[in-house]
């Protein structure tokens, strides 16, 4: 990604997130002037209404019950009016009440109407927290989510910019040699190849195939790029620190390679590569030093089948080439019997896994201690080559007749021990198909409707039950 591009990408974050702040300020400003209150209409609502109705329907009921008016005067009227309205008293609401019943009443306690009964529900409104800008200390957590997002995203678009980078510069370097030493670069599986080069497996993995070159099928070269778009991933790299590599397998063809594995590699690499390989675990798995007899770094051991080939192929160019970028070299594995990792024991095969003859590179990008990609680059460009080297080495090579029937051997033991591990489980799957077959002739023979055909199945099957039954005994001629 360029310089504009990535100012262009920036601009428009910025401006989603004033847009995101401004929607987010007017939302809590509208919300403290608009207050929602359903009950409004109650709040006017007072006890000494309450009381004035009460009053005046009393009042209404007094007036309904009097007698016609008379021709007396006023004085009089006034008089009896008074009188009138004084004849309805609350003493005597609880006479009908029996003081037996009710503990604590009395008779003579004036009651006083409960005013409370005649007020509207209580409503209680929820404390909600102060708007953002008054209050940040209840908004914690959602900021850190929100922050958390951002710097997600803004690495993940650094990181993918940078692994591309890095792709395009290791593939336009090498771009070159590649069409010298093969027919096609870049192929990617169909017949009409439309666009050549780099094929992006993921956002950390590119691929190249190349083809077309004498002594072997194919070659792959396979970018594996730290996972700098992932955050967490470069959290735990911290802790776990990993390289970029570059992964070269060479398909060798059938005539074009003899019998032998063997395995150049640093002593963490080996150890991992016994535990997980299943042909270095079963061919060489013992471990040896590599300074004393090749000249090469302590860090490096060397696990080889045959002797003769580890001595012809480890030669002094191969050698003087580890010694001078021994930070680069990761492992080397030549093998003809490359299966793959080992299979755990829950799915293992009942028959021979399937081989091939393959050279197997593992090269560390040195980007790390300040240097920039091109500088990287140009230091494994002596790695890469070494690849054609070796093709053209393990081409040459044939073993001698000795070591030739020593590998043959290996190869036969290999293949007896396996189906010998595997005979239980054949038996048991062949025991299996066997029963199945019976199981179906027995419904075919029941669908009959001739009772003919299952006396005699029957009488069949109880001759084969009882001579299963019956002991095995060994003839002996005399």
């Amino acid at each position: 990604m360029s310089p504009v591009d990535r100012s262009h990408w920036l601009t428009i974050f910025a401006l989603t997130l004033l847009f995101v702040s401004y929607n987010i300020a007017n939302a809590g400003i509208n919300h403290l002037d608009i207050e929602d209150n359903e009950f409004a209409e109650f709040e006017d609502f007072d006890v000494e209404d309450v009381v004035a109705g009460v009053a005046s329907e009393q009042k209404n009921v007094v007036h309904e019950h009097e007698d016609p008016p008379s021709h007396e005067p006023d004085e009089e009227v006034e008089a009896a009016d008074e009188d009138e309205a004084t004849v309805e008293t609350e003493d005597n609401e609880f006479e009908h009440v029996d003081e037996d019943e009710y503990e604590g009443y009395e008779k003579d306690s004036t009651s006083k109407p409960d005013l409370k009964l005649n007020e509207g529900p209580k409503i209680t409104f929820a404390q909600l927290p102060a708007h953002l800008r008054s209050n940040w200390e209840s908004y914690y957590l959602e900021l850190m989510i929100l922050a958390g997002l951002v710097l997600y995203f803004f690495n993940f678009f650094l990181g993918r910019s940078k692994n591309q980078r890095i792709a395009e510069t290791w593939y336009s370097a090498f771009k070159g040699p590649l069409l010298e030493k093969f027919a096609l670069v870049g192929d990617d599986g169909k017949l009409e190849n439309s666009q050549p080069g780099l094929m992006k497996e993921s956002e950390n993995v590119y691929l190249l195939w190349c083809s077309g070159r004498t002594g072997c099928e194919a070659v792959l070269f396979e970018l594996r790029l730290l996972k700098r778009q992932d955050l967490v991933a470069m959290v735990m790299n911290l802790f776990r620190p990993q390289q970029d590599q570059v992964h070269v397998k060479v398909f060798m063809n059938d005539s074009d390679m003899d019998s032998f594995v063997m395995c150049l590699a640093a002593k963490k690499t080996a150890t991992r590569l016994i535990r997980e390989m299943a042909d270095i675990s079963v061919y060489c798995p013992e471990k040896k030093s590599a300074v004393e007899k090749f000249g090469l770094p302590t860090n490096f051991v060397l696990m080889s089948e045959i002797g003769e080939a580890s001595t012809t192929l480890l030669d002094a160019r191969v050698c003087s080439l580890i010694n001078n970028i021994p930070e680069v070299i990761e492992s080397i594995h030549f093998s003809d019997q490359y299966s793959g990792p080992k299979q755990t024991e829950d799915t293992a095969p009942s028959k021979m896994p399937e081989v091939k003859k393959m050279l197997i590179f593992n090269f560390n990008l040195p980007l790390k201690n300040g240097k920039s990609i091109v500088e990287a680059v140009e230091i494994i460009r002596p790695a890469i080559m070494l690849t054609f080297y070796c093709i053209d080495r393990v081409k040459r090579f044939r073993l001698s007749k000795e070591f030739k029937s020593k590998a043959e051997k290996n190869r036969q033991k290999v293949e007896e021990a396996f189906l010998k591990s595997t005979h239980v489980a054949r038996a048991e799957a062949a025991a299996a198909r066997r029963e199945e077959k019976r199981r179906l002739e027995k419904e075919k023979i029941l669908q009959d409707d001739d009772p003919e055909k299952q006396r005699k199945w029957e009488e069949k099957e109880n001759k084969r039950l009882a001579k299963k039954r019956m002991p095995k005994m060994k003839a002996i001629k005399v």
